[in-house]
């Protein structure tokens, strides 16, 4: 919507640079529109990758340079570890994804990821991800758009299950954490806390 949590501004104003890099905040309700705009916007302007932040996240200062590390090594959709902010706090990563013959789409949690490493995910939610150009261009070229929602999915999910399609890898780098700011901020210490109670 129009309104940004206190904690990502902080955390935006004191970003480390990677390169030449344009920030933009597109406001609308209707989230999957909103990814969307941003993604057209991307493209029109040049940008070489895109790190997507929702406005209700906190990240290390310099997230956007390890990012890019990733994608410079050929990762071309990393996401960085996020966890929902409501009970029971799990990952927003998911060891499977996939749309059945039914037409039904499905999904297993990762629960149990592996903690500080980097590994492959079946999919992974928006929160705090980057992706290359690359991505996005062979997305419009072959779905004629990004995140229109699919199978049930979110938008987030429907983007995954796009790339997967066209052969990307989706990676978790889970030594770049981030928190979820709701009624506290909710970060691995509150998930793994909250999942062994």
């Amino acid at each position: 919507m129009d309104q940004v949590a206190a904690p990502f501004a902080q955390n935006l104003a004191t970003m480390q640079k990677d390169g030449e890099c344009l920030v933009s905040f597109i406001i609308g309700s209707l989230i999957y529109e909103s990814r969307n705009n941003f993604a057209k916007q991307a493209m029109e302007v040049g940008a070489d990758c895109v790190l997507w932040l929702d406005s209700d996240m906190t990240f290390p200062a310099d997230l956007l340079p390890r990012m890019h590390e990733h994608l410079e090594a050929g990762r071309e959709i990393v996401s960085a570890i996020c966890f929902r902010r409501r009970p029971p706090f799990t990952p927003t990563i998911f060891k499977t994804l996939g749309i059945g013959e039914d037409g039904v789409g499905y999904h297993s949690p990762f629960d149990d990821y592996p903690r500080d490493s980097l590994f492959e995910v079946g999919g992974v939610g928006f929160g705090c991800i980057m992706t290359s150009r690359g991505v996005l261009e062979d997305m419009v070229l072959n779905y004629k758009q990004w995140f229109n929602p699919i199978a049930g999915f979110g938008e987030d999910l429907s983007f995954c299950i796009r790339a997967k399609e066209l052969g990307y890898k989706l990676w978790c780098d889970s030594r770049l954490k981030c928190g979820h700011v709701g009624q506290l901020v909710v970060d691995e210490d509150v998930f793994l806390h909250t999942r062994d109670a």
